[in-house]
């Protein structure tokens, strides 16, 4: 009996790590792709930031033919401060913009999943050897955490 109870918390464990570890971050949403989609750069631009142009995968796919549930990615952020990095490597240009990808599952479902703070500024920033104040990961893990929050709600989006 403890044996198994062990072996089943280790595998919770382990399977928890492994989530935390790839930084993705995900929320269910209560409204269609494209909702969730149109509250997201709604919450994005009330903050003052950019949107960029949408990819959409399930667009693409029915040019060709295929079909796929929809999925839609979102790219946005603050040149002022996203530039200056991507000028030190531009390399670094393939992966910032940060993203978020709006996306229904077979089942229909609809999720909002993003990268975390830590991701983005651990393993990203790291990849491309650029350093960044430290107070910059809580920053804006509390901003995604926020637009994500607008996103998957239910309140009207307004600006600060």
């Amino acid at each position: 009996m403890y044996a198994s109870w062990l072996t089943a918390a280790l595998c919770c464990a382990l399977s928890l790590s492994t989530f935390a570890a790839d930084g993705l971050l995900r929320k269910p949403s209560p409204h269609s792709v494209a909702t969730t989609v149109e509250r997201f750069e709604a919450a994005v631009r009330a903050k003052g930031l950019k949107v960029f142009p949408r990819v959409d995968h399930a667009a693409a796919a029915r040019e060709f033919g295929l079909a796929m549930p929809d999925a839609v990615v979102v790219a946005f952020g603050n040149p002022r401060y996203g530039t200056p990095f991507m000028l030190d490597n531009p390399q670094a240009a393939i992966d910032f913009p940060p993203r978020a990808l709006v996306y229904a599952d077979a089942d229909g479902r609809v999720w909002l999943a993003y990268n975390s703070a830590t991701y983005l500024y651990e393993t990203l920033f790291a990849r491309h050897g650029l350093d960044y104040p430290a107070g910059d990961v809580q920053g804006f893990a509390n901003a995604l955490e926020a637009l994500t929050d607008s996103a998957v709600g239910t309140d009207p989006i307004t600006a600060d």
